[in-house]
């Protein structure tokens, strides 16, 4: 007896609508490898509708005061506080993720993220008026870019969409944000509830498949692309926008170094590394996913993570006992388990190493020793529950270790001098560094990274800043 699939549809110009030609893509939940919606398989004339939209709800959109916007954001803000349990259900049935730790650990910065940014609506000013050039005076202004076009990725569905349409509409500027083909029920709750909200072709959301990404990032009506994604689409979002110059903003993959010196505490350091490398498993570019570690503790460290691995629970969303649920597609457990399977015979898996179970895409907590710096899984983003660990000689050695990677994203560092944590910070290549935790992150405080990591600011008055642009007004004053 087959179930009929949920139907999602495409929010443009303030109402849901099908794809112009009728193409949907099922969409599966990884907890039960099972399909449970359709979703659009937008095309041209589904992008051309929604740029079309956002281009002409733009004007009215930049030209509101501020305190208008802002109050726009706090109405959405409120709203999703209010219909929380209803994101929850699309955000677990799009991910498969545990249902408490949706409800505890992405409900409520997201909140704060839209409130933050609320505030931040407020904040569109220039440096203050001058006279530089005698009898003239100059004044900056401080101006949204225009249409957005955003990709989101599926590790963070609502989170990643809070992060990108936020700062967006705070500035002025609208929006047509696609979700990932892989999870697009949140993104379009999220649509209904912004739409009441804002008015019409302000926000406009369209599901499709990288094709419908890169039919975004061409069209010529945006002003800012804007993705987070895969170093490989960031490459082709960047090689696409520069055919007319738009501006580009890229959130990519990340091979976070964990740095551990000899006077850690071991007990605290394996715990919160343990955990920052395995939540959502292990499905985020800041994962704590490559521990460096002194050589005077590393086979206790090693003994000690994995046990912590082997301690670490994966399941279904509804068991309270787990930190991660599944991977995200067959793809990605394919990826993983690729990862292991190639390893070279000098590495050991220490924990897992394995797939869990039949029914979804589920991967054991796994740990790897005895990699070397140049082996496959220390140089690549394998995003899933793996952690390797190496050993380092020196503080100098540590650091070529750690920058030695084509990724940098964040960071961390363990040691009880702070002299050292200081150095470390100064030294390492990456947009983030954690002095004695890894993975916190605050409104308030900037998010992105360098190298193939990608360029520009997420959250704070950086992430803010990256959505406007400047103009310089000069006057006589004759």
């Amino acid at each position: 007896m087959s179930t009929e699939l949920r139907r999602l549809r495409n929010y443009i110009d303030g109402e849901f609508r099908d794809a112009a030609d009728g193409r949907t893509t099922e969409v599966v939940n990884p907890a039960t490898g099972e399909a449970y919606a359709t979703a659009p398989l937008s095309g041209q004339a589904d992008v051309d509708a929604a740029m079309a939209a956002a281009a002409q709800a733009f004007p009215a959109w930049r030209d509101m005061i501020p305190a208008e916007r802002q109050k726009a954001l706090l109405k959405i803000a409120d709203a999703f506080e209010e219909r929380a349990e209803e994101l929850i259900a699309a955000e677990v049935e799009n991910t498969g993720k545990p249902t408490g730790l949706t409800r505890s650990e992405e409900i409520p910065p997201m909140i704060d993220q839209i409130r933050f940014f609320a505030g931040a609506a407020r904040m569109l000013e220039g440096r203050s008026a001058g006279e530089y050039m005698e009898g003239l005076t100059s004044i900056v202004r401080r101006e949204p870019v225009g249409v957005c076009a955003q990709v989101a990725p599926w590790n963070y569905p609502m989170m990643m969409a809070v992060w990108k349409f936020a700062p967006a509409l705070a500035a002025g500027n609208t929006v047509v944000l696609k979700p990932s083909d892989t999870t697009p029920a949140s993104t379009v709750l999220m649509a209904e509830i912004i739409g009441s909200v804002v008015p019409k072709g302000v926000f406009n959301v369209i599901c499709g498949d990288r094709d419908t990404g890169r039919l975004m990032v061409e069209h010529p009506t945006p002003a800012m692309a804007s993705i987070t994604g895969s170093v490989r689409a960031g490459m082709q979002v960047a090689e696409s926008a520069s055919k007319d110059v738009k501006r580009v903003h890229l959130e990519l993959g990340g091979k976070a170094p964990v740095v551990v010196f000899e006077d850690t505490d071991i007990a605290k350091a394996v715990e919160d590394i343990s955990v920052a490398g395995f939540f959502n498993a292990g499905q985020d570019c800041t994962a704590a996913t490559r521990v460096l570690v002194h050589e005077s503790i590393h086979d206790e460290f090693v003994t000690a993570l994995a046990k912590a691995a082997a301690d670490t629970k994966t399941g279904q969303p509804d068991d309270e006992d787990v930190l991660y649920g599944p991977l995200n597609n067959p793809n990605q457990l394919a990826q993983v388990t690729g990862f292991i399977d190639r390893l070279p015979a000098h590495a050991k898996v220490e924990a897992g190493g394995h797939r869990v179970g039949e029914k979804g895409f589920f991967y054991a907590p796994t740990v790897v020793s005895g990699v070397k710096q140049d082996d496959e899984i220390i140089q690549n983003e394998v995003f899933g529950p793996v952690i390797t660990v190496q050993p380092f000689t020196d503080e100098a050695q540590a650091v070529n270790y750690a920058n030695g990677v084509e990724y940098a994203l964040a960071s961390s560092v363990w040691t009880k001098d702070h002299a050292r944590a200081m150095r470390m910070s100064k030294a390492l290549d990456f947009g983030c560094v954690w002095i004695n935790t890894h993975i916190p992150l605050v409104a308030e405080m900037p998010h992105g990274g360098f190298k193939k990591s990608g360029y520009g600011k997420d959250l704070s008055a950086y992430g803010f800043d990256d959505y406007t642009r400047i103009k310089h007004v000069m006057t006589s004053l004759d």
